[in-house]
Parts: structure tokens; sequence; C-alpha cells
């Protein structure tokens, strides 16, 4: 899974479909790439088992297969957030050195 987020573009489409469902247009207008690309990211997370799709007609829509996707990632953020401003804080102090 955790290599299924490995690329910007996949926590973004992940990021978006918190609490919602978007088809791949959507998505495509969002990111600003080709449907192909967005299709090719999406075919990843859904062999991840980190979306889910539902076909309305000719319209395939994306979720979140689990609500608590988008607080891992929101945990995921902190930890780094935290890290850089450990690093950054560390980084400072040997200045002042």
């Amino acid at each position: 899974m955790f290599k299924a987020l490995g690329h910007p573009s996949r926590v973004f489409i992940v990021e978006k479909l918190k609490g919602s469902e978007c088809c791949v247009r959507e998505l495509s207008d969002l990111i600003g790439v080709d449907i192909s690309t967005v299709s090719r990211h999406l075919s990843i997370l859904k062999g991840a088992g980190v979306v889910k799709d539902r076909k309305a007609g000719t319209t395939v829509y994306y979720s979140l297969a689990c609500d608590c996707l988008g607080q891992m990632l929101a945990g995921v953020e902190n930890i780094i957030r935290l890290n850089r401003d450990s690093q950054s804080a560390a980084l400072s102090a040997t200045k002042r050195d």
C-alpha cells in the first residue's frame, strides 16, 4: 500500500477522494494530466486496495476503499512535518555554534 502511495499524484488522488467520489475526468482536470495517466494511477491504487470503483452507466466513480486511509495519511503527514521541524531546529542550532 505504501508503495502505491509513493507517487505525489496518487497521494493527491487519495486526498481528493476523502469523503467523496470522483470520476477519471474530474481527477484528470484537478491534477492537470491526461486521462490515461490518471487511469494508470487509479489502477495501481485499486490493485493495492486503496480505492474502489462503482460504475454508473459509462462512467466509473472512484472512492477510498476505507475511510481510515484519510486518517492514516494525516498521521503520516504529521510525522513528516515533525521530522522536518526537528531537522530544521537541529540545523539552526548547528549554525549558531
